[in-house]
C-alpha cells in the first residue's frame, strides 16, 4: 500500500520525526543560545538558517549524496573535519564570551546579551546557524537512511514523497524551535539581571558545542 503520496507509514515516520528532534543537538542549542543572548527576532533568524540548512541537506539526500560519501571517504573526512572544526570554534567563540562575562560581571557599563568579544563574522545568527547545520555529513546520512523506510519504491513521484517526509520534518522543527526560541526569551531577562548565571550558562554551552565537535570528529560512514 503506497500510503499518503507514495509514504508506506506516515504516523510512525511522524512520531519518529518527533522522538529525532527532540533529541538535544547543536542546531536547537544553537537556535536557545541566540534567543537567550538576543532576543525573539534573533533567534528566529537561526531558526531561519537551521530551516534552509536542513532543507539543503535534504534534498542532498534525497538525491544520493549520502551514497556518494560512502563510495569516496576521503570526501566524508574533508566535510567530517570542516565541521568538526567549526563546531569547535564556535565552542570556543563561546567559552571567551563566557570568560569576558565573568570578567566584567561587576562592571554596569558591560554589554549584557551581545558580547563585544565575538568576532563580527560570527555576529549573523542565519548565516552562523547554515554552517553549523550544512556541516554534519552525519546528518545527510541519517536523512537519507530515515527517509528511504518511507517511500514506496513502486510509486511514480518519489520527489512528492521526499517533499511530503521533508515538510513534516520541517513543521516539526519550527514548533520545537519556536517553544526553544521563547524559552530563550526567559532565559535573557535572567541573564540581565544575573551576570553570574549568563557566564555559567554559556560555558556550558560552549563545553557542549566542543564535545559536538569531538563527536563529529570520531564519526564514522
Amino acid at each position: 500500500m503506497a500510503g499518503v503520496l507514495g509514504i508506506t507509514d506516515i504516523w510512525t515516520y511522524v512520531l519518529g520525526t518527533v522522538a529525532i528532534i527532540l533529541l538535544p543537538g547543536p542546531n536547537s542549542l544553537f537556535v536557545l543560545s541566540t534567543a537567550a543572548k538576543r532576543g525573539v527576532g534573533a533567534g528566529y533568524r537561526a531558526a531561519g538558517g537551521v530551516f534552509v540548512g536542513d532543507g539543503v541537506l535534504m534534498f542532498l539526500s534525497a538525491a544520493g549524496v549520502a551514497s556518494l560519501l560512502k563510495a569516496y571517504p576521503p570526501l566524508f573526512l574533508v566535510i567530517k573535519y570542516a565541521g568538526a572544526a567549526y563546531l569547535g570554534y564556535v565552542g570556543l567563540t563561546m567559552l571567551r564570551g563566557a570568560w569576558r562575562r565573568w570578567r566584567d560581571r561587576n562592571d554596569p557599563t558591560a554589554p549584557r546579551l551581545i558580547d563585544a568579544a565575538e568576532p563580527a563574522a560570527m555576529r549573523s545568527p542565519f548565516r552562523k546557524a547554515l554552517v553549523i547545520s550544512l556541516l554534519n555529513p552525519k546528518a545527510i546520512l541519517f536523512f537519507i537512511s530515515f527517509f528511504i523506510q518511507f517511500v514506496d519504491p513502486g510509486y511514480a513521484w518519489p520527489a512528492l514523497s521526499f517533499l511530503l517526509l521533508g515538510l513534516i520534518a520541517q513543521v516539526t522543527s519550527a514548533l520545537y524551535l519556536t517553544m526553544l526560541i521563547f524559552a530563550g526569551t526567559f532565559l535573557a531577562a535572567q541573564f540581565r539581571r544575573r551576570r553570574r548565571l549568563a557566564a555559567g550558562a554559556t560555558t556550558g554551552v560552549g563545553v557542549l558545542f566542543l564535545g559536538f565537535g569531538l563527536k563529529l570528529a570520531t564519526a564514522s560512514v
